[in-house]
């Protein structure tokens, strides 16, 4: 019995996304729709007995308290009843609701980024809000009254059965088919949900898109076109919408059609059983009152089909999210050191795309170790193999002889201060936007930080100081600020090993002289892996590795690789050429 419910409630968290807790709530809640069913086919009971009290010359003076009492249990049923349905149904709902949304963010957080390639930031946002409102409504609506409604039908059939089975099946006929019918439904409706969920979504990236890129298309008298586009994407939500209700209106209405059918059967039936002498008024009018009582829910029961039906579409993108493989390790660093070495690494994204196919190098503590090459080489994909970005297909990555892939990434990271190119900033102070790199430092810390970075030569020009708000993403400050405070995060957390990925690119002079004056401050006496462009930034590395085609076509000191006269002495002389061109 115990693997039984087990297994019934692991099945239920498959199948709905839910919590253990959550599956169990379900349970409790179908189980209470079920009995506020039939606590309301008490009052029909009563009835009953009253209508036949009445038949037989009236209700004897030592009835009514009976029917009084009875009056009061029915209210008193019907009350409790419907209290621990809401209970068991809204209030749980709205519980496992928190838990799944957290449940999906945690999930989210441990997936590698390869997951993230395939998908946008619209997609994940509705997954999280909408999915999970649409399910939401869907576990306190439709779910544990459709279940309860199905169970409590059975129940109460089984009883008509034993009264009269010959009006038994001429009320019950109609549930088969009412229900073959919307189950026959099933999958056009899949269907619709599915193309519905797709113009949704192609809309919702229209839109963010066209938001995130007003200025270029300003800039280049697109909007017009742009729009026009976004009014087809918009037309088509509205037309899938329309075909979407109307798919399954269609076969509710249908389908409760048939239902009305069942009390003209079952009066049919009686009035011939009647005429024949074999049926009593008294059952055909305890029949005719079951019939109508007993077809309310059933009505609500398949509408709430359909709409279960139509969550398997939601229930199958946070499953996409809750199935994928996450990444786990220990939570213990046994590191000797920090040197960084890769031992014949292979990597493809989940595309298919080869970008590492035999890279071995060796980053040393105390040195820069600069990663150069023609776009597309694996420079960038090398540095975030090393801090567990993603996992490689094969070879092995070490720090200080630690296989990173055994090890928590969260834990890993530790060890790491990461600069990127594409700064990240929060709509928030540039104090606090710092203190992310330290969620425990103190102002002061913060402070000396930022000053290393030089932040606060520009942080003190600003109208609140370090207490300013500098808007989304930043969006108040240049492109040279923003890095700077990207660097103070760096100094902030003080890690080992330092990642800088193209930390100076698109800056002007003054900008990037100041920044790589942070730089030298910020990578004294740390393992440092650079990435670049620009030959004359890693001029002064210790030891420069060229990455062409997914292998190492290159490695050694800056000095010794320029009298090669290989990949990375045409390099230079590529770029130095470039740095004499000028307008004709």
């Amino acid at each position: 019995m115990d693997y039984t419910c087990s297994d019934m409630i692991k099945k239920l968290q498959k199948k709905y996304a839910l919590s253990e807790q959550g599956a169990k709530d379900l349970i409790k809640g179908c189980l209470a729709c079920v009995l506020q069913n039939l606590s309301l086919m008490f009052p029909v009971g009563l009835l009953y007995y009253l209508v036949s009290d009445l038949m037989n010359g009236g209700v004897p003076g030592g009835k009514i308290p009976f029917y009084v009492a009875g009056c009061v249990v029915c209210i008193g049923l019907i009350l409790l009843t419907t209290f621990f349905q809401y209970n068991a149904t809204y209030f749980a709902t709205y519980k496992e609701s928190g838990i799944r949304r957290i449940t999906l963010a945690e999930h989210l957080r441990k997936i590698p980024l390869s997951f993230f390639g395939k998908k946008d930031l619209a997609d994940l946002t509705s997954t999280i809000m909408a999915d999970c409102t649409f399910l939401e409504q869907s576990f306190s609506h439709f779910i544990p009254e459709l279940a309860g409604s199905i169970i409590s039908t059975i129940l109460i059939s089984i009883g008509l059965l034993f009264t009269d089975w010959r009006m038994a099946l001429a009320a019950l006929w109609v549930l088969p088919v009412a229900f073959a019918i919307v189950g026959f439904s099933a999958k056009i409706q899949e269907n619709l949900n599915q193309k519905a969920m797709d113009v949704k979504m192609a809309c919702a990236d229209g839109i963010q898109e066209c938001i995130e890129t007003v200025r270029d298309l300003k800039a280049n008298n697109a909007e017009q076109a742009y729009l026009k586009g976004l009014e087809k994407k918009i037309r088509a939500v509205e037309h899938r919408s329309i075909l979407n209700e109307f798919g399954l209106a269609a076969f509710v209405v249908s389908a409760s059609l048939v239902l009305k059918l069942g009390i003209a059967t079952v009066a049919l039936v009686g009035v011939v059983l009647l005429m024949q002498g074999s049926l009593s008024v008294l059952t055909f009018f305890m029949f005719l009152l079951v019939v109508s009582r007993l077809y309310d829910p059933l009505q609500g029961a398949l509408q709430n089909l359909a709409a279960v039906i139509s969550t398997r579409t939601n229930i199958a993108r946070m499953n996409e999210i809750l199935d994928h493989p996450i990444q786990q390790g220990s939570d213990r660093l046994s590191n000797q050191g920090y040197d960084i070495v890769f031992d014949h690494v292979g990597f493809a994204y989940n595309t298919g795309e080869t970008v590492l196919k035999d890279v071995s190098f060796t980053a040393k503590q105390g040195e820069v170790t600069a990663l150069v090459g023609p776009s597309g080489g694996g420079k960038t994909t090398v540095s975030r193999l090393a801090a567990r970005f993603w996992d490689i297909n094969r070879g092995k990555i070490t720090v200080g002889g630690m296989d990173v892939s055994r090890i928590d990434p969260e834990t890993l990271l530790s060890l790491y201060s990461i600069v990127f190119q594409d700064v990240t900033l929060f709509d928030n102070t540039i104090l606090e936007n710092i203190r992310i790199g330290n969620k425990d430092a103190t102002d002061e810390q913060v402070i000396a930080a930022a000053k290393l970075a030089n932040v606060d030569e520009f942080a003190k020009k600003l109208p609140d100081g370090w207490h300013t708000n500098i808007g989304e993403n930043g969006c108040e400050l240049s492109g040279g600020e923003r890095q700077r405070i990207s660097i103070a995060r760096a100094f902030l957390k003080n890690a080992p090993i330092i990642l800088l990925d193209e930390a100076t690119a698109s800056l002007d002079v003054e900008n990037e002289t100041l920044i790589q004056t942070a730089l030298s401050r910020l990578i004294a006496d740390k393992t440092v892996l650079v990435i670049a462009h620009r030959m004359r930034t890693v001029a002064g590395a210790d030891k420069i590795v060229v990455l062409s085609d997914g292998t190492v076509a290159e490695e050694g000191s800056p000095k010794d690789l320029e009298e090669k006269n290989g990949v990375y002495a045409h390099m230079v002389k590529l770029q130095t050429e470039s740095q004499n061109w000028k307008l004709a």
